[in-house]
């Protein structure tokens, strides 16, 4: 059983960190709370690479230092133990005589893992774990899902028509995107976009839509922009190929590099989806948002590949055009909006 002073403090700790989503990556989202007689004296969060951690900035505001040694802290994922861009937490925290440490989750990462609680341990600091750590863990997910399975953390989105289609037939070369959903769960997928690291589409989407899978109607960073191409043979006026920063194609008859993208030869399409995984995780890509098209999102449902779909429902009916993809999971969250239903799922083991 949790106690109530470790929840209130452990959820404190989580929602600090959770203020950081989208730019700390490569690293976790981390926030500590520093707690004497039930009462915070200090707290922070980690906010970007190279900055201060957590736990730094929780003792740096801590005013009478001299209660540090006589408080407890409350920190969602294990202090790292080894020098980086910044010094150990760890090696802070017994410095300053903190006696008691209460942590959410160990730190799944091979630098860490384990190595900064013995550290605190072998010091003899008090230490206690495993509190909220599903919710840790699902703040952290992408991380989590990075270190444990040794591939990005995977969303796959799209919308479909009342009556299951997610493009009209397109006659006579059209192009440009086929609007299922209003102007609001546009602005949420470019907010979505901000959160992930990289985002991939097939070449039918990016000829046919024309996207330049973006955050404009967002405040925040561009994910890195990927493309998978049975022919790499895409017209040079794409937005695709357009601003920061620049995109990937994956093919199998990749052309040279050019100032326009970058080409990842592939070994064939049957080992599409692994070579690709395993260059994103040598490249430290924690998440990646799969937009399309039907194809590109079969691929990674058909492959058991994903981590969470958020697939739009609109009201509008189209009676013919392209099949939506057809995914088995669970439906975690469902939310409604003037022109569509959102459903969030998750796989069924």
């Amino acid at each position: 059983m949790v106690s109530l002073i470790d929840r209130k403090y452990m959820e404190r700790a989580i929602e600090l960190a959770s203020r950081a989503t989208g730019n700390t990556r490569p690293n976790p989202l981390v926030g500590a709370v520093i707690v004497h007689e039930d009462k915070i004296i200090g707290e922070g969060y980690h906010t970007r690479p190279g900055e201060a951690h957590a736990e730094v900035k929780a003792i740096d505001t801590v005013k009478d230092k001299n209660l540090l040694k006589i408080a407890t802290m409350y920190v969602n994922l294990e202090p790292c133990s080894h020098y980086g861009r910044t010094p150990p937490c760890a090696k802070r925290i017994i410095e300053e005589k903190i006696p008691r440490v209460v942590i959410g989750s160990t730190d799944p990462s091979l630098n860490v893992g384990g190595k900064g609680i013995n550290m605190l341990i072998e010091s003899g600091v008090e230490v206690k774990t495993g509190i909220l750590a599903n919710e840790n863990r699902e703040l952290n997910k992408r991380f989590f899902t990075y270190h444990e399975k040794r591939r990005p953390y995977i969303v796959l989105k799209w919308a479909q028509s009342a009556d299951g289609y997610i493009d009209r037939l397109r006659l006579n070369n059209q192009t440009g995107p086929t609007w299922i959903t209003g102007v609001e769960e546009r602005m949420l997928v470019h907010k979505w976009r901000s959160e992930e690291n990289a985002i991939l589409i097939g070449d039918k989407t990016a000829c046919n839509d024309d996207p330049a899978l973006d955050v404009r109607l967002w405040r925040g960073t561009n994910p890195l922009r990927f493309v998978l191409s049975d022919s790499s043979n895409l017209p040079a006026g794409l937005k695709i190929f357009g601003g920061e920063p620049r995109t990937v194609i994956f093919s199998p008859n990749p052309s040279r590099a050019s100032g326009q993208a970058e080409y990842i030869s592939l070994t064939s399409r049957e080992t599409a989806l692994e070579e690709i995984m395993s260059f994103m995780y040598e490249a430290e890509i924690q998440s990646v948002i799969i937009e399309g098209g039907y194809e590109v999102l079969s691929q990674f449902i058909d492959a058991g590949l994903w981590d969470e779909a958020r697939v739009f429902k609109g009201q509008v009916i189209f009676g013919t055009g392209l099949k939506a993809p057809v995914i088995k999971g669970k439906i975690t969250l469902q939310r409604n909006f003037r022109e569509s239903r959102l459903e969030y799922l998750r796989p069924l083991d």
